[in-house]
């Protein structure tokens, strides 16, 4: 593959990450409509797993080194289990929107993680984007003060979330330099998977019940934001590193912000959209300040 081509693959997997992810969030509003958010959670992973491991059969993915298994357990507990049901949960009490606004902090976790265990650095600027970022998020709280409390459960849960992405993005750079993205993708998410299937019964409880238009969404969000964005970003991680890879969740607010207006009608009070506003600047302070 000559360079041209390899910038397209690379913008294309970007781009792809960026739209799916965005969509994510108002389709997870609309799944929790029929579905509990771990039972949602569940079944959007059992379904991607299998999609997986059907993808791992046909290219002959190997099973993983066992001295590996406890930190892709880790991985895929952090990025699956814990983001997905984190996420679900709190999109109980916050909007959509938010919550992408909420996510984009996962750079600056992941940062602060590489700092303190990778042996990385974290310049003025940096802790800079990092202070200003998080006082976006003290102003996003001040959006809904007539239920200020579950509000605030809610950006907690998110940011619990974002949290436990950046584990799983930080952590997985050698993993990924020795089996591959494909790979990489498929062992965590099982792992993950093996976390969630307690809540699977209540998943298919939920699923007699549930409205056609709420099932589509969580086969939506199992095959497109839950498949391919991970595979893509895996492939741009191996590309070009973790910190430029992730800088596309710096996107994906606003491709959410849209999607969630047209779908469900949201639209931010001044705080959320000053806040976002904040904290997305202070990330890409945080995220660019050595590029």
């Amino acid at each position: 593959m000559n360079r041209r081509q390899d910038y397209i693959s690379i913008y294309g997997a970007f781009a792809v990450t960026i739209i799916l992810w965005g969509s994510a969030f108002p389709f997870i509003k609309l799944a929790l409509q029929d579905f509990q958010a771990t039972h949602l959670s569940a079944l959007r992973l059992v379904i991607a797993s299998v999609i997986l491991l059907l993808i791992g059969a046909i290219k002959r993915v190997p099973l993983p080194d066992i001295r590996d298994v406890p930190l892709l357990m880790l991985l895929g507990i952090c990025g699956f289990a814990v983001y997905h049901t984190a996420l679900s949960i709190g999109e109980y009490y916050v909007s959509a929107g938010i919550a992408s606004l909420l996510v984009s902090t996962t750079p600056i976790f992941s940062a602060l993680l590489a700092t303190t265990f990778l042996q990385a650095t974290f310049s003025k600027f940096a802790w800079l984007g990092s202070i200003i970022a998080f006082s976006g998020i003290a102003l996003i709280s001040l959006g809904d003060s007539e239920q200020l409390k579950a509000y605030l459960i809610g950006i907690i849960l998110i940011l619990l979330a974002s949290f436990g992405e950046s584990i799983y993005f930080s952590f997985q750079q050698p993993l990924l330099e020795k089996y591959g993205f494909m790979s990489l993708t498929v062992y965590t998410m099982f792992a993950g998977v093996l976390a969630m299937l307690v809540w699977l019964p209540g998943s298919l409880h939920d699923l007699q019940t549930a409205h056609v238009h709420t099932v589509l969404a969580v086969l939506y969000l199992a095959i497109g934001p839950t498949v391919i964005p991970y595979l893509a970003l895996a492939y741009t991680i191996q590309k070009v590193g973790v910190s430029d890879a992730t800088i596309s969740l710096y996107l994906t607010p606003v491709v959410s912000l849209v999607f969630a207006y047209l779908m469900l009608g949201e639209i931010p009070t001044i705080f959320a959209i000053i806040g976002g506003l904040v904290t997305l600047i202070g990330v890409g302070i945080t995220v660019l300040h050595d590029k």
